[in-house]
């Protein structure tokens, strides 16, 4: 590992030489991701918007790669920030220091098996998603123009487009066609992890984009994944990953969420027949078996209300299941191939599905209340005039079972015999570091030692921003009021536009934006009218436009400049009350003697209430004001707690000088 002042010398040579500047706090963060590294003591540290945290954590990389036999992890939660370290970030680094470096640096990018072409499935060795009717003349919408001798839907031509570039990629990365797919298309050439043959089997196995990228990945200095492949090293302990004994965590407030997404598992009546389908179909073998035990789990669900089952399965849903569970093993042994049988897609597939019916039956049936949470949920559909989304009762539900908490399995397959360095712009609640901690295995008996770090922000937030609270508005419901909307309007008039407008609900949202159109005469995009990147693009190219969305745009979103001089919040993005997840957690800390609330609803509420404030000062010559039109942030005894997260922006309830800022922004 090089000297500390070893590492802060490249670390200013390569942003003299890509044409920036040492930002405050930067050069700290680099000299406490060193001693972590050197020390082996884990490290989380808050970096605010602006530090230049990328450029913090890159160089030491480099630097501690140089002298390991192992490989740095470098683990992001979004594809966007994964994009830019790989497609930006990295180039430029290792371009400025190429004269500095003893050697050449391989980085290498690792994502699922999923998000590569599989060769395999491009010759044909699996069946069509679509029992072929994707490349039949007449499948889908004709688009205009489109070949006589070739498919002529939408569909059809972009896997025909897909077959073309797969012959020329390198790489066989999704993300590396322009212009992009949809999934359904997607899924035409590509396999999930399950259903993959595998090295030992696959024709193509030599040739496959997956199996590259993970030997490249074996042989680099640097690796660049995602949280949910963390997860499946972490928790299943496949080797997804090289062997690594470090590893920098970037936006790790959103690890705990992703990889509790990434091993939470579904079971549905409708996942069982699909199996015993392909089964027959792939492997003819009988499956009446099968059948007959989604029919008793089917019946077991019926009147099963929508969220979370506290009392867990009763009989006849633990005696469907096991039924299933039986009738499912029945059909793996009786679909085995023989020993020099021919590699076969379909074969593979269907087995894949009724083994995951095993593994999840049995999951579901082995799990206990003091580790595991099982809820039901269905389709939805919107209630008129309303921001939530209402379980349609009326369908079948899907069984889901999740792990009640991650720490223990981070602690054990993470943490365990590594150097974790977890960052993010908004790691800390106040000053406190412990919350985010204590979910990720390192807060109780036997937990390793670790250090809280934060190095600050180049903003100088109470000159930058203001912080208005609504004080006057009241109290939010499920349906946005006639007040709240007037509100918005006010604000966007006496801003001219330039609004990022944050909803916790998608509906809330699309209302908004409908009604505003109407009394406004600003234009207003909102999510889902367009790709994201194109509703960012425009937002960030029309000053005087506003953009109108909901979670996505909390976080990730970087507009720096006079496009966004106003960030407006609708609620404290509190989780939903029916979450089964959080209301699981919550009863789990009351029951243990603590303030469930405040341990789980207020602590995710002030992390993503932060990251959606974060949207407003992106450089130092930012100014604007983020405007809470929930009266609980100043109403509530909790609203001191969810305050102390946020930027330390000059707060005030008084609209008057609001209105009156905004239109000196307005002015230009």
């Amino acid at each position: 590992m090089a000297e500390e002042s070893e590492v802060i010398d490249l670390l200013d040579t390569a942003v003299s030489t890509m044409g920036g500047q040492n930002r405050p706090g930067q050069h700290e963060m680099a000299r406490q991701v060193v001693r972590a590294m050197e020390s082996g003591e884990h490290l989380l540290v808050q970096a605010g918007t602006g530090t230049g945290k990328s450029m913090a954590y890159l160089v030491p990389a480099l630097a501690h790669a140089l002298g390991s036999e192992k490989p740095v992890v470098i683990s992001t939660a979004t594809l966007a920030l994964q994009a830019q370290i790989v497609g930006r970030d990295v180039p430029r680094l290792l371009s400025s220091l190429k004269d500095k470096l003893p050697r050449e640096m391989d980085v290498a990018l690792v994502k699922g098996r999923s998000n590569y072409v599989c060769q395999y499935k491009l010759g044909g060795g699996y069946p069509d998603d679509d029992e072929g009717a994707l490349f039949s003349m007449d499948s889908g919408t004709p688009v205009a123009g489109g070949s006589s001798d070739g498919p002529n839907s939408a569909l059809g031509q972009e896997v025909v487009r897909l077959r073309e570039w797969a012959e020329r990629t390198n790489t066989g990365d999704r993300d590396d066609i322009s212009p992009g797919v949809s999934d359904k298309a997607w899924r035409q050439v590509s396999v999930s992890a399950m259903d993959c043959l595998g090295a030992q089997k696959c024709p193509m196995a030599a040739e496959c984009f997956s199996e590259l990228a993970r030997s490249r990945a074996a042989d680099a200095d640097v690796v660049i994944t995602n949280h949910a492949m963390l997860a499946v090293s972490a928790f299943e302990g496949l080797a997804v990953l090289p062997d690594f004994d470090t590893v920098i965590i970037d936006e790790a407030h959103e690890l705990q969420d992703r990889v509790t997404s990434s091993v939470t598992r579904p079971l549905s009546v409708t996942m069982v027949q699909t199996a015993a389908s392909a089964a027959r179909k792939h492997c003819s073998v009988s499956v009446d078996a099968l059948n007959q035990g989604a029919k008793a789990l089917a019946r077991s669900l019926e009147g099963v209300p929508t969220g979370l089952m506290a009392k867990g399965l009763n009989e006849e849903q633990q005696s469907a299941l096991n039924q299933i569970s039986e009738a499912a093993r029945v059909v793996l042994s009786d679909s085995k191939a023989e020993a020099n049988a021919p590699a076969d897609g379909g074969r593979q597939m269907a087995r894949s599905q009724v083994m995951y019916l095993v593994e999840q039956c049995n999951k579901m049936l082995e799990m206990t209340e003091e580790r595991e949470v099982i809820w039901a949920s269905r389709p939805g559909h919107f209630s008129a005039g309303e921001g939530y989304v209402q379980p349609d009762e009326s369908t079948q539900p899907t069984l889901n079972v999740a792990p009640l908490s991650v720490a223990g399995k981070l602690r054990e397959g993470l943490f365990d015999g590594r150097t974790v360095i977890l960052t993010s712009a908004t790691l800390a609640i106040g000053a406190a570091f412990e919350p985010v901690a204590g979910t990720l295995g390192l807060v109780g008996d036997g937990a390793p030692t670790w250090n809280g770090v934060d190095v600050g922000s180049p903003f100088n937030y109470p000159k930058q921003g203001i912080l208005y609270v609504a004080k006057h508005l009241p109290k939010p419901g499920r349906q946005m009021s006639q007040e709240t909307l007037c509100e918005i309007e006010d604000l966007i008039n006496a801003s001219g536009g330039g609004a990022l407008a944050l909803f916790t609900s998608r509906r809330a949202a699309e209302d908004a934006a409908e009604i505003l159109r109407a009394r406004l005469d600003i234009p207003i995009l909102c999510q889902g009218e367009s790709s994201m990147k194109a509703l960012v693009d425009q937002f960030s190219a029309e000053p005087d436009t506003c953009l109108f969305g909901t979670m996505t745009l909390w976080q990730g979103v970087d507009v720096p400049g006079n496009a966004c001089r106003l960030v407006i919040i609708d609620k404290i993005p509190f989780p939903r009350p029916d979450d089964p997840l959080s209301s699981a957690r919550s009863r789990d800390v009351a029951k243990h003697g603590g303030n469930g609330f405040m341990a789980v609803a207020a602590s995710h509420a002030a992390v993503r209430l932060a990251q959606g404030a974060g949207r407003l000062i992106r450089s130092v010559n930012d100014k604007g004001v983020v405007a809470v039109l929930d009266s609980r942030l100043a109403t509530e005894r909790y609203g001191t707690f969810l305050r102390a997260s946020l930027p330390p922006l000059w707060a005030t309830p008084d609209k008057p000088t609001v209105i009156a800022a905004l239109e000196r922004l307005a002015e230009g």
